[in-house]
């Protein structure tokens, strides 16, 4: 009897103990856990984030050195477009001038031409055929180094009228239809010196 009374004594004595609670060793290591496993995700999206941020700046460089580039090359082309322009203008000046030296001088020669012509012909209307050879010679001599200067005279009689080549001093009724709108007549003869009209013809134009 006594001994059950001490084993009931006992049982009493450890159901009035409290119970420790147990710690939840795996459930207080979990919060560790999580953000030891989070802390390289944030890492790798700060490199990531840093390497896209690098790389949009170099894009950005890229694109001011381009268009620096496309401007400078713009302007290259400018100048040496306006340096070619500029050298074969000068090139073709020097040509024309080369070419038309003489031309003041050969104006004033014209006139003297103009007299042998009329010379010419009034010896041969007078029948004075000495003469006339004599400066036939001369006139043909002077022609002739004139000619070689560049020195043509226009065709003007009985061509078709050209306002490039002609002056029209008036016109007349042409004798036939096949004479309207050509050259009846030539009044002052024209002349080009390379190509150049140095004077126009001056003539009497069909109508």
């Amino acid at each position: 009897m006594e001994e059950e009374k001490k084993s009931e004594i006992q049982d009493d004595e450890m159901k009035e103990q409290p119970v420790e609670a147990e710690q939840p060793v795996e459930e207080a290591a979990a919060p560790e856990e999580k953000v030891a496993s989070e802390t390289p995700s944030d890492e790798k999206t700060k490199r990531h984030k840093g390497r896209h941020a690098h790389e949009k700046e170099l894009e950005s460089k890229l694109e001011k050195q381009v268009t620096k580039y496309k401007e400078l090359n713009d302007q290259f082309l400018r100048l040496y477009s306006e340096f070619d322009n500029y050298r074969k203008r000068t090139a073709k000046e020097k040509i024309e001038m080369s070419v038309t030296a003489s031309e003041g001088v050969i104006k004033d020669i014209l006139p003297v031409f103009d007299d042998f012509d009329r010379a010419l012909q009034n010896m041969e209307k007078n029948g004075n055929n000495a003469d006339m050879q004599g400066v036939t010679l001369i006139y043909n001599k002077l022609k002739t180094v004139l000619k070689s200067k560049g020195l043509e005279e226009i065709e003007a009689l009985d061509t078709e009228f050209n306002t490039d080549e002609h002056e029209a001093l008036t016109l007349l009724p042409a004798p036939s239809e096949d004479k309207k709108g050509k050259v009846l007549e030539v009044v002052q003869k024209g002349y080009k010196l390379n190509g150049k009209v140095i004077r126009f013809a001056r003539v009497v134009v069909g109508n």
